[in-house]
C-alpha cells in the first residue's frame, strides 16, 4: 500500500522513513513538506497538490507539529485517504473528536499512534499488572530538549505542549498498563519566563500515582515508571523497553526508539480490517494538567 509522509523533520527522518523502508506493508510514494525531502521520493510542498496528483496513494502519515496537523488530516480524510497521526494526535481534544467523526463518515481509518506503547516491555508489564493491587506508582521522565528538539521553538509555543511532548509518552504507557484508570488531582507546571509552555511538571493522580517530568536533564536520560504492588515491585526502564521485577531485569531490550515499525504494522492491520483506533486517554491527562496546574515561573530558556 502506498503512503505519503507529511512533515519531513527530525522525527520523520529518524523514525518514519527507516520504518517505512523496512515495512513489508507500505511503500513511501510521496512526501509533503515546505523544506525537507527524501531521496528518490516524489516531493510536494502542499497536501492539496499531492492529493490531487496522486489518487493512488491510499494513506497519509502526518509527522508535522500538532497545531497545523488538523487541517492536513481533514483534507486527507475528506479525500478518502486513511490517516495516521504522530503523537500527540492534535492540538486539542475537540479537533480529534471531529476527525473521528470525519473518518467514520468517509469510511476510512484514523489511527492516533502512541509509539512508546510499542516499546519492548510494555505488553509484558501490562500482563504482569493485570491481576495486581497497586499501592504506589511514580514516573520519572527527564530528558534534554536541546538533544531531542534542537532549535525547534514550536515546542514552547501555544499547542507545542512543552515538557508534555515527551511526558505524554510516559502517560501513554501508564494508561496502557494500569489495570484500572486514574485521573489527575493536582499539578505544578514550571514555565520559563520567556516561553508559553512548561519545561517541567509534577503531577498527582488518584491511586497514589505521581509523575515528575523535566526537559532540562543533560547527560544520561531518565525514562522510568516504578510501580509497587501487594505482590512485589515492578519497574519499566529505558522508556518502556526493560522490565524489572523486584529489582531484577525480567524482559525487554536495553535499546530505545524501536517502536515505529510496529506502528506501521498496526496501521496496516487497521486498514485491512476497516477499523480506526483513537485512544485519547494520555491527552486527557495533559489537558487536565493544563487546567489544574499551578503556574510557577522559572529561568529563561533559549536553545
Amino acid at each position: 500500500m502506498k503512503v505519503a509522509l507529511v512533515g519531513i523533520g527530525k522525527i520523520a527522518v529518524d523514525q518514519h522513513v527507516p520504518a517505512l523502508a523496512a515495512s513489508p506493508d507500505w511503500e513511501l510514494a510521496a512526501t509533503v513538506s515546505r523544506s525537507g525531502t527524501v531521496d528518490g521520493v516524489e516531493a510536494f510542498t502542499d497536501i492539496a497538490s499531492m492529493l490531487a496528483a496522486r489518487p493512488d496513494i491510499g494513506m497519509v502519515s502526518l509527522a508535522l507539529p500538532p497545531v497545523p496537523r488538523y487541517a492536513y488530516a481533514q483534507a486527507a480524510l475528506r479525500a478518502g485517504r486513511h490517516v495516521m497521526l504522530e503523537k500527540p494526535p492534535g492540538a486539542t481534544l475537540a479537533e480529534i473528536h471531529a476527525l473521528q467523526d470525519l473518518a467514520a463518515a468517509h469510511g476510512v481509518t484514523l489511527y492516533a499512534t502512541w509509539h512508546s506503547r510499542m516499546a519492548h516491555a510494555v505488553a509484558p508489564a501490562k500482563a504482569w499488572l493485570s491481576d495486581k493491587t497497586i499501592t504506589r506508582a511514580h514516573i520519572t521522565w527527564r530528558e534534554d530538549v536541546r538533544k531531542w528538539h534542537p532549535g525547534q521553538d514550536w515546542v514552547f509555543e501555544p499547542g507545542g505542549m512543552g515538557v508534555f511532548d515527551p511526558g505524554i509518552n510516559a502517560l501513554s504507557i501508564l494508561t496502557e498498563i494500569l489495570p484500572a484508570p486514574v485521573h489527575l488531582q493536582a499539578a505544578e507546571l514550571e514555565f520559563p519566563a520567556n516561553r508559553q509552555t512548561p519545561i517541567a511538571a509534577r503531577l498527582t493522580f488518584t491511586g497514589n500515582v505521581t509523575a515528575d517530568f523535566d526537559w532540562r536533564q543533560t547527560g544520561p536520560q531518565t525514562w522510568d515508571i516504578e510501580i509497587e504492588t501487594t505482590a512485589g515491585r515492578m519497574a519499566l526502564r529505558m522508556g518502556g523497553n526493560v522490565l524489572e521485577l523486584d529489582g531484577q531485569p525480567s524482559q525487554g531490550e536495553n535499546t530505545i526508539m524501536d517502536e515505529y515499525p510496529a506502528l506501521y504494522a498496526r496501521m496496516a492491520d487497521l486498514v485491512v480490517q476497516g477499523q480506526s483506533e483513537v485512544d485519547l486517554a494520555p491527552m486527557v491527562h495533559v489537558a487536565d494538567a493544563m487546567t489544574l496546574g499551578k503556574r510557577i515561573v522559572t529561568d529563561h530558556f533559549n536553545f
